[in-house]
């Protein structure tokens, strides 16, 4: 049986709006409104939605890179919640991120060679003598040489210098790495590279992703499970094969309906939504995608969707919708008046 490692219970990130003459508290933006999930180690699990959904802020708050507003976050049995920022530091080292931009998340002053070498001195991972020796096996490990350990970031291409961050990454023998986008900046064939870079890393030293992303293409090639998100909530969770085969949320869908695909004889019906995403600071009461949603009822207005499973849906595999049953069989729901 797989080990769980990390553990998030109605995790919650809400940011504050300041107004009036005394910069009191106005209002919040709701951007994690209650998310629970696990990740099991050495799998990828991936989080996808559209931008501002809320996915990013996700993995910040796991991290406490934001502290989250309310939730439980569990790693390896430790509350990360409850930990001083002492603790946190030496936690950190077990919990990695890969971030989207890899020239900001790099230090322009230092070479890669004071990069990597920051992180393993922080750290006390080798002796002072075998910090080099580390240093280039770092660097070959993610496809550098020796010869570029003494140059700056802004002498790599974009997909070099996300290889820095990789190793810079690697350099603290994480067990959890979180990939915020790490591929979105990136040429189509340089994505390639990396994410066969990432699925090899993770054979190698028996990592665990979350994989955060955008782009459903790239979510296909690297994730073992699924989880959609909407505007601050989870919509649909489901191993990679159910969820690109079986789909049921109808906003899981229409994700689907967006990726190209060059053979004809597959092409799903491109559907296309209406209207914009609501704000994160007054989000639809009910379900969140019932403003968009070619469903939705009145129901849908005044009451929350639990994220649920059905017979014609596998094990693990949930979505957060009252009509599930009626849509799979092709019976017309009440559409209603806008």
């Amino acid at each position: 049986m797989q080990k769980e490692l990390l553990q998030v219970t109605n995790l919650k990130q809400h940011f504050p709006i300041k107004g009036g003459v005394f910069g009191r508290t106005i209002n919040h933006v709701k951007a994690v409104d209650g998310v629970t999930f696990s990740v099991f180690e050495g799998e990828t699990v991936s989080i996808v939605g559209e931008s501002g959904c809320g996915k990013s802020t996700t993995g910040r708050a796991i991290l406490r890179l934001d502290e989250p507003t309310s939730g439980e976050v569990v790693y390896d049995g430790e509350d990360l919640l409850s930990h001083n920022k002492r603790r946190m530091r030496s936690i950190r080292k077990d919990i990695q991120v890969i971030f989207q931009d890899p020239f900001a998340s790099l230090n322009p002053r230092q070479t890669v060679r004071q990069i990597l070498r920051e992180a393993l001195v922080v750290q006390n991972i080798v002796p002072k003598s075998e910090l080099d020796q580390k240093v280039i096996e770092l660097m070959t490990t993610v496809g550098l040489n020796e010869q570029q350990a003494d140059r700056y970031p802004h002498e790599f291409s974009g997909g070099q210098r996300q290889r820095i961050g990789i190793a810079r990454a690697l350099s603290v023998n994480p067990e959890l790495i979180i990939c915020d986008e790490a591929v979105s900046a990136l040429d189509v064939s340089i994505q390639a590279q990396v994410i066969n870079l990432l699925k090899s890393l993770q054979q190698e030293f028996r990592l665990t992703y979350l994989f955060i992303s955008h782009d459903l293409g790239v979510v296909r090639h690297i994730s073992d499970r699924v989880i959609v998100m909407y505007l601050g909530k989870f919509v649909e969770i489901a191993d990679k094969k159910s969820l690109f085969t079986n789909p049921q949320h109808p906003y899981t869908k229409a994700l689907l309906s967006a990726i190209p695909n060059i053979n004809a004889e597959n092409k799903r019906e491109r559907i296309i939504l209406s209207g914009d995403v609501p704000s994160p600071i007054d989000p639809p009461t009910g379900c969140r995608f019932h403003t968009r949603c070619p469903f939705a009822t009145e129901k849908c207005v005044t009451e929350t969707p639990e994220l649920r499973t059905t017979d014609f849906m596998k094990d693990g595999h949930v979505a957060a919708c009252h009509y599930i049953e009626d849509i799979e069989a092709g019976t017309h729901v009440p559409i209603r008046e806008t």
